[in-house]
Parts: structure tokens; C-alpha cells; sequence
């Protein structure tokens, strides 16, 4: 058995009660089921920074390339141009 650390939280009767209920109907002791809700809460909030810093390297990166203004010459396409060879690339040209 791992070595485990001796915690003392309070929570309110709606969440004991639950808590209870649950242990009841799988059979695990309270602490385990409070310990297994822990590591997923702890999961989710890793994934939810690293979710947050990966968008944020995306607007960063966004800004900068906003900042650096038009290209040069601007486009020599049209966006119909685009649909259009699309369209032919799949066989499903309109023309």
C-alpha cells in the first residue's frame, strides 16, 4: 500500500450525503472516491492550461503576423478563382 497523507476538508451536507450515496453503490470507501475525483479534477485543469497557452501562442502569433501589415503586391487570385479550380480538381466544374 502506498504511503498516503492525512487531509481534512470540509464540504457541505448536499456533498456528503452524495458522497455517501456513491460509496454505497460502487463500493469504494469515501476518501477513495474523493482521491479518484481529485486526480480526473487535476487532469482536466492541466489539460485546460495547456489548452489555454496553446491558444494563446495562437493569437500571439496571429497579432504578429497582423502587425506586419499586407504583402507586398497584394493578391493575384480571387477567391471565385479559387472555388473555381477547386471545383475542377473534384470533377465538378460549372463552367
Amino acid at each position: 500500500m502506498t504511503t498516503k497523507v492525512r487531509k481534512q476538508v470540509y464540504i457541505e451536507p448536499r456533498q456528503d450525503e452524495l458522497l455517501k450515496q456513491w460509496a454505497e453503490e460502487t463500493g469504494k470507501s469515501e476518501a477513495e472516491i474523493v482521491r479518484e475525483a481529485l486526480d480526473r479534477w487535476m487532469a482536466s485543469e492541466a489539460r485546460r492550461r495547456e489548452a489555454e497557452a496553446a491558444w494563446e501562442e495562437v493569437v500571439d502569433f496571429a497579432e504578429e503576423r497582423a502587425a506586419e501589415g499586407a504583402i507586398p503586391g497584394g493578391r493575384t487570385w480571387t477567391r471565385e478563382e479559387l472555388y473555381q479550380k477547386r471545383l475542377r480538381r473534384h470533377g465538378r466544374d460549372t463552367d
